[in-house]
C-alpha cells in the first residue's frame, strides 16, 4: 500500500504541474510568437511605407505623374516583401488600389467607420477581429495616414494579415512543443520512479516492514538506512522509538516477573503454613508461630499491593497532590518515632540534624509523610548492624535540603543510575525480603511530581538519599 499509494500520488501531482506548466508555456509562446510576428510586419512596413506615400502622393495630386497600374505594382511587390496585403484609400476611406487580385472587389468600397476620424487627425491604428464586418475570419489590421507636406490629410495605407497566415507555423511549434512535453513527462516519470524508489519508497517500505515486526513482537529489529536527509532522520528516530519500545517490553517482562515472584513467594509460604496446620503435621504449639509468619506474609503482600496500586496511579496520572504549607521537619521527627521498633531491632542510632526547628515547604502531606517513611525504611534495611542512620534538614535560598544517610555498604557507580528502578537489585547482597522493591521508584516519582529533584550518592561511607522542596514562609 505504501509503495502504490505514495508512487501514484507523486506521478499525478508531477504530471499535473508539468501539464499545467506546458499549457501556461505553450499559451505564452502562442502569443509572443503571434506578437512577434506582427510586430515585425509591421516593422517592415513602416521601412517601406515612405516609399507607398511617395507614389500615392504622386497618383493623388492632380500634377502627379503616377499611374494606377505603377500604384498597383509597388504595394504588390512592397506586400510579397513583407508577405501581407496592402490597401490604399482616398480621404474619404474609399479604397482605390490593393495589392491582392482577390480583394479587387473592395475597390470603391468605403471601409473605414471611427476609425477614419484618427486618421485624419494623424494618429495610426490597429485592430484584431472582423475587420469593419468586412471579413467573417479573424485579422489584425495596422492603418497609418498619408498626410502631404501642407499638413493635409490625402488617404491611408492599411495593412491587413490573416490569423491563419501563421497558423500553420503556430501549429507546428505547438506539435514541438507538445511532443517535447510528452517524452519529457514519460523520462521524468522514469528518472521519478527510479529516484523515488531508491531515495523514498524502498526506505518507507523497509521501516514499514520493521514496523510491523515490531508489532508483532519482534522488539529487537532495527532499520539500517544510510542517509542525511529527511528520511534518514526518519529511520534514526524510529530505532530510537524501536529501542524505547524494546525497553518498555523488557521492563514489563521484568515487571511481571518481578511482582510474579514477589507475589508467589508470601503465598507459597501463606499456603504452606496454613496447609501444614490444617493437615495437623504442625504441632499444636508451634500452630501460633507458625501463624504469626503467615500473618507477616500477608503483611508483606499488602505493602506490595498497595506499592503497587500507588505505582499505577501515577503512572496513569491519577495520582493526585494536594500541595499545603506544611512542616517537614515534624513529619521527619514524626516518622523517626514511628519506625522506633525496627530502628531498636536493627540497634540502630538515629541523628536528626535541623538548622531550625520549624521548616515549611510545599507540598502534599501525605505523599510526604510516604516519602520520609520510605527513604527512611531503606536505611533502616540496609543500615549496618548498630550502625547510623542521620535525617538533616537545611535551606539554600527558597530551597530546602532533607537528606537521609546510612551507614550501610555503599552502591555501585554503575548501579547508582538504576537504583529508582522497580524491583532493581543492584547487589543481592542487599536485598532484603521485607522490601518490595517499589519504595524507592514511588519516592521519585513524588518528588518528580512536585517538580523537584532528588538523587542519591556514596558518601562519609555510606549512603545520602537527598531531595528538594520549595520553601515557603
Amino acid at each position: 500500500m505504501v509503495k502504490k499509494g505514495l508512487f501514484f500520488k507523486m506521478l499525478a501531482t508531477y504530471t499535473i504541474i508539468i501539464s499545467m506548466s506546458l499549457i501556461i508555456i505553450a499559451s505564452f509562446l502562442s502569443y509572443w510568437f503571434q506578437s512577434y510576428f506582427f510586430d515585425q510586419k509591421k516593422e517592415q512596413f513602416l521601412d517601406k511605407s515612405y516609399m507607398i506615400q511617395g507614389i500615392a502622393m504622386k497618383y493623388m495630386e492632380r500634377d502627379g505623374d503616377a499611374t494606377s497600374q505603377q500604384v498597383n505594382d509597388i504595394i504588390t511587390i512592397i506586400s510579397k516583401y513583407i508577405k501581407s496585403d496592402i490597401w490604399l484609400t482616398d480621404s474619404m476611406g474609399y479604397v482605390y488600389a490593393v495589392s491582392n487580385k482577390d480583394h479587387k472587389e473592395f475597390i470603391g468600397k468605403q471601409v473605414f467607420g471611427e476609425e477614419l476620424d484618427q486618421l485624419r487627425q494623424g494618429h495610426t491604428f490597429e485592430i484584431t477581429g472582423p475587420y469593419a464586418g468586412i471579413f467573417d475570419k479573424t485579422v489584425r489590421v495596422y492603418g497609418t495616414p498619408i498626410i502631404n507636406d501642407a499638413g493635409s490629410f490625402k488617404g491611408s495605407i492599411i495593412l491587413y494579415n490573416s490569423i491563419d497566415e501563421i497558423s500553420s507555423p503556430l501549429k507546428r511549434v505547438y506539435e514541438i512543443i507538445w511532443i517535447s512535453a510528452i517524452f519529457a513527462i514519460i523520462f521524468s516519470c522514469i528518472v521519478i520512479y527510479y529516484f523515488s524508489q531508491k531515495i523514498i519508497i524502498k526506505p518507507l517500505a523497509e521501516i514499514n516492514s520493521v514496523a510491523r515486526k515490531i508489532s508483532n513482537g519482534d522488539v529487537n529489529k532495527r532499520v539500517y538506512l544510510k542517509s542525511d536527509d529527511e528520511i534518514g532522520e526518519l529511520a534514526q528516530t524510529f530505532n530510537f522509538m524501536a529501542d524505547s519500545v524494546e525497553k518498555n517490553e523488557k521492563n514489563r517482562r521484568e515487571f511481571i516477573s518481578n511482582v510474579s515472584h514477589e507475589i508467589r513467594s508470601p503465598i507459597t509460604s501463606i499456603k504452606g503454613f496454613i496447609g501444614g496446620i490444617l493437615d495437623g503435621v504442625i504441632p499444636e504449639e508451634k500452630e501460633k508461630y507458625y501463624l504469626s509468619i503467615a500473618y507477616e506474609e500477608i503483611q508483606r503482600l499488602t505493602r506490595l499491593v498497595n506499592d503497587l496500586l500507588d505505582m499505577s496511579a501515577i503512572e496513569a496520572g491519577e495520582f493526585s497532590l494536594k500541595i499545603i504549607k506544611v512542616d517537614i521537619n515534624e513529619i521527619i521527627r514524626l516518622t523517626v518515632i514511628k519506625n522506633e521498633t525496627k530502628i531498636k531491632e536493627k540497634r540502630a542510632c538515629v541523628d536528626v540534624c535541623f538548622e531550625e526547628d520549624n521548616l515549611f515547604v510545599a507540598g502534599d502531606q501525605d505523599r510526604l509523610v510516604q516519602v520520609i517513611t520510605n527513604l527512611l525504611d531503606n536505611s533502616i534495611k540496609y543500615v549496618n548492624e548498630g550502625g547510623k542512620i542521620k535525617i538533616s534538614s537545611k535551606t539554600k535560598g527558597r530551597k530546602a535540603f532533607i537528606s537521609v544517610f546510612n551507614d550501610g555498604p555503599q552502591i555501585a557507580e554503575e548501579d547508582l543510575l538504576h537504583i529508582w528502578d522497580r524491583f532493581y537489585k543492584a547487589d543481592k547482597a542487599r536485598t532484603v525480603k521485607d522490601s518490595t522493591g517499589l519504595g524507592l521508584a514511588i519516592v521519585r516519582n513524588i518528588i518528580t511530581q512536585l517538580q523537584e529533584d532528588i538523587w542519591v550518592e556514596n558518601k562519609d561511607k555510606g549512603v545520602y538519599f537527598t531531595f528538594t522542596l520549595m520553601k515557603v514562609e
